[in-house]
């Protein structure tokens, strides 16, 4: 799943192929594709932000689009004419420009709704603080991972809940607690504001280094049965979750717990 530096990578490879720019054309496909998208068709293109996993295209009549790539979306974008790198009928969302052509494949999550309803919007007003903002309320993502709602959940389950704070996928989840030498297994509500500030600021170091350079540490995460690059023990990787199982790789040597 791509995760908050990807889209943060995908917003700036977008910007200057679309900021200031008229929208020439626009449709959708597939399900949940917006009947009104021809809304867009003649607006201008004020923004392209990504914020946690989201990525949001902010026009000057007030609307916004929204895409939410999960597992298996991307962007991509094209000259008038060239020849698209996946099939058509996977392009969930097509935005022409003077010069260019952003597509989106399949991406589940296409909406289109007023800039003023974020505040309200389902899933982006529920969001935690952004990890690549500009400013980070640490404050606010500890605060958060203390929420009742999470005193039952493991930390690898509480670094993932974009409630608690957004960015974090699996893969940065693992090589944060890694990092901090945290054992996944820990329930969030037993380690201390030290070790949670620790973790968010851990998590917020690796998603700018994956913003700016395209790269990850990469220390256990889909390295089991391999020796830990620290202590040497043998990593290991089980499912972890209730929800929405994710695979969690971490070093039981110097991981413990």
């Amino acid at each position: 799943m791509p995760e908050g530096d990807t889209l943060a990578r995908t917003a700036a490879g977008l910007r200057p192929w679309l900021l200031g720019q008229r929208i020439l054309a626009a449709r959708t496909n597939g399900p949940g594709a917006q009947p009104r998208i021809e809304r867009v068709v003649g607006t201008r293109v004020t923004a392209v932000e990504a914020i946690g996993k989201n990525l949001l295209i902010r026009l000057d009549n007030g609307l916004e689009l929204r895409t939410h790539l999960r597992m298996h979306g991307s962007w991509h974008r094209y000259a008038p004419g060239e020849r698209w790198r996946r099939p058509a009928a996977r392009a969930r969302l097509v935005l022409e420009v003077e010069g260019s052509v952003a597509v989106c494949f399949d991406a589940p999550v296409v909406e289109l709704f007023e800039q003023r309803a974020e505040a309200v919007h389902r899933s982006l007003s529920r969001l935690g603080p952004d990890l690549l903002a500009a400013e980070v309320d640490v404050d606010e993502a500890v605060r958060r991972l203390r929420n009742p709602l999470r005193a039952s959940a493991t930390i690898a389950e509480a670094l993932l809940d974009q409630r608690a704070l957004a960015g974090i996928g699996n893969e940065v989840k693992n090589e944060v607690l890694w990092q901090a030498s945290s054992s996944p297994w820990t329930l969030a509500a037993a380690l201390d504001d030290n070790a949670l500030r620790e973790l968010v600021h851990l998590a917020v170091s690796v998603l700018r280094e994956g913003a700016a350079t395209g790269r990850r540490p990469r220390h256990v995460y889909r390295r089991a049965g391999l020796p830990c690059p620290r202590c040497h023990t043998l990593i290991r990787v089980e499912h972890q979750g209730r929800d929405l199982p994710r695979l969690t790789f971490w070093c039981p040597g110097c991981q413990p717990g």
